[in-house]
């Protein structure tokens, strides 16, 4: 990939500015309200049973099966008509999604699983150590835990997932990688398509950056957040890929991509060097910050 790739630039958070005068409280930067959270974003097939149905960079998927469907992030508060419009424009059911996923436990990716169990009766399944800020609608994370705006409707959860469990419907199966850091449950999800006679290795990113205001060295909430995002870098680099894709449409120039994919480039998402770059620029950003709070330690 030539030049520094344009996902470098993007940050999952981004700092707010305060104002000289000292500010009464710190807005938070980013929203329920962001544009780009709340669009509407085309429903699309990208390989095999795997289809796009989230929004403009709130990323969901959908995966068909004849015993029912699979779907992955809940998104918003606000995002389940979103994604049920999306789940229909491609003539499917979205009472037909058995299992809900989500690739971690923070507003922007599982606020919406209360409704959309609810609504559908799907069974929800989340890594282990991602449960208690789920179950507490975001009261009890490690980082987040006193800002009202990252809460969310609580949610029980079905099923308790671990490192390298997979999940399974109606000729599907999915594996659940341990990706912590960004949260302590991050989970990037693996699975392979079968498309135009082609076996596709698919890795949904979980989420590898690290948030303004995260503290690496002696966080007393999250001791081994350090090592975790080590073990994820770890982890991800060998992954073998073909689809990259994530939780976040920013990750895998999903705009740029689609653009191609409309013009008739069906490889269009096939990209395993642009994700090779995107999990070794994380991973240097991610040295970069550990190195700089280890220095300010002493």
């Amino acid at each position: 990939m030539g030049g520094k790739p344009r996902w470098t630039t993007f940050i999952f958070l981004i700092v707010s500015v305060l104002s000289a005068v000292g500010a009464s409280a710190q807005k938070d930067s980013f929203s329920k309200d962001n544009p780009s959270w709340v669009q509407p974003f085309p429903a699309f097939k990208i390989a095999g049973n795997l289809y796009y149905v989230g929004s403009q960079d709130l990323a969901a998927y959908l995966i068909v099966t004849p015993q029912g469907n699979i779907l992955i992030n809940s998104n918003l508060e606000s995002s389940p008509p979103q994604i049920r419009q999306a789940v229909e424009s491609l003539g499917f059911k979205y009472k037909d999604t058995k299992i809900l996923l989500i690739s971690h436990g923070h507003f922007d990716h599982c606020a919406g699983s209360a409704q959309i169990k609810r609504e559908t009766g799907a069974k929800y399944e989340v890594m282990a150590q991602d449960i208690p800020v789920v179950e507490s609608g975001g009261h009890n994370d490690f980082n987040y835990s006193s800002r009202e705006s990252f809460w969310f409707p609580r949610t029980k959860v079905d099923r308790t997932l671990h490192d390298g469990d997979t999940v399974s419907l109606g000729g599907t199966t999915l594996t659940a990688h341990l990706t912590a850091g960004h949260t302590k449950g991050t989970t990037t999800w693996t699975l392979d398509e079968q498309d135009n006679g082609r076996t596709l290795h698919v890795v949904i990113v979980g989420s590898p950056n690290v948030n303004p205001g995260y503290k690496l060295v002696n966080n007393k909430t999250y001791p081994q957040i350090a090592a975790d995002y080590k073990h994820q870098f770890e982890v991800l680099s060998k992954l073998p890929c073909d689809i990259f894709l994530g939780a976040h449409g920013g990750y895998f120039d999903l705009h740029e991509k689609y653009e191609r994919f409309k013009k008739g480039d069906t490889n269009a998402f096939i990209d395993p060097a642009g994700y090779k770059a995107y999990i070794a620029d994380r991973q240097e950003a991610f040295e970069a910050e550990l190195k700089k709070q280890s220095a300010n330690k002493h």
